[in-house]
């Protein structure tokens, strides 16, 4: 199997102190708030992480900060980092299927491939923030019709990767000979990932139409959720061994286990939630603990694991992360 990333690093919030040595002096903003960013992809992609991601927002989100804090739009910031690296893989985890008309996106994530030298992955899913839609007048259906536009997307986006001038019609969306040029990279296409847990619709939508999926939980939850979506390659006829099987989680990582606490205490803080909320879903410790909590992921059927920082602005654990992580289960994906 050709994995899509065994290590990602995911910046999910751009709200960063002046001074990353001390924490103080306000946040970064104007032109320095793009560098603080790709310092961070580049020191995560240095230090042996193959896949780098932002969240496909416009607010921020709860659990991570205020919802005025700074938002990037994600496939800008991603032509943006396409630039600015070499090796990793670039994605939004993942693409609100409601923001953007299906075809404007396949030729969205076709830009970031061609500019990045085939690096791009189309992350995407069925959208949640309710508030976000509201706020910037984006239709907000049903869940039920949030799922049957995802399942149109899906069709026309893998369609215009791999075809000439393709035609589909959906039960949302349709196209007519669309014309995708300049083709994508990769052979095939860039990758597509499929985010979220839902045993019923999202994972039947993995087993049918994608490359990689992104799963939440505990090892357990995870072990359970990969039973369900071995069950529905089954019943389409796929083989389960091709598709990725990744989870996002929260990182925290220090040389030491009183600057773990304190980066677990400051977080929770933040966020405004109890430390023990915080702990309960990171892989958090020492680098050797991080590397047997990775391991217990692994041995439930992951194939890879994206990770988020809340301290990612220190470019320190950022790169202590990835040499621990590609020391002990090897380096980058070979793509």
């Amino acid at each position: 199997m050709d994995l899509v990333t065994r290590f990602g690093l995911q910046i999910p919030s751009f709200t960063y102190p002046r001074s990353a040595d001390t924490g103080s002096g306000g946040g970064v903003e104007g032109a320095g708030l793009f560098e603080r960013v790709a310092g961070i992809a580049t020191t995560a992609e240095e230090a042996g992480f193959d896949s780098l991601w932002v969240m496909d927002h416009f607010f921020q989100i709860p659990m991570v900060g205020a919802l005025d804090e700074p938002m990037f739009e994600a496939y800008t910031l991603l032509g943006a980092l396409a630039a600015r690296t070499r090796t990793a893989r670039l994605g939004a985890m993942v693409t609100g299927v409601t923001y953007r008309n299906p075809a404007l996106l396949a030729k969205q994530v076709t830009a970031v491939d061609v500019i990045s030298g085939g690096r791009a992955i189309l992350g995407i899913g069925a959208a949640w923030f309710d508030a976000e839609h509201e706020g910037l007048g984006f239709a907000f259906p049903s869940l039920g019709e949030r799922f049957e536009r995802l399942e149109d997307a899906l069709q026309i986006c893998r369609a215009m990767f791999t075809e000439d001038a393709p035609s589909f019609e959906g039960r949302h969306y349709r196209i007519d000979k669309a014309v995708n040029r300049p083709r994508p990279l990769q052979p095939g296409g860039p990758p597509i990932l499929v985010g979220g847990s839902g045993e019923r619709k999202t994972l039947r939508l993995v087993a049918q139409y994608a490359d990689a999926c992104n799963l939440f939980g505990t090892v357990d939850v995870v072990r359970h959720k990969l039973d369900v979506l071995k069950g529905h390659c089954e019943a389409v006829g796929r083989d389960y061994d091709e598709i990725t099987k990744t989870k996002l989680a929260t990182l925290v990582i220090a040389p030491t286990a009183t600057e773990v606490d304190e980066i677990l205490t400051q977080s929770a803080a933040e966020r405004g939630v109890d430390v023990g909320v915080v702990r309960d879903f990171a892989i958090a410790g020492e680098p050797d603990a991080v590397v047997e909590q990775v391991a217990e992921h692994f041995e439930a059927g992951l194939d890879g694991i994206v990770f988020n920082m809340s301290d990612a602005y220190e470019l320190e654990h950022v790169a202590l992360a990835g040499a621990t992580l590609t020391a002990a289960f090897g380096g980058r994906v070979d793509r």
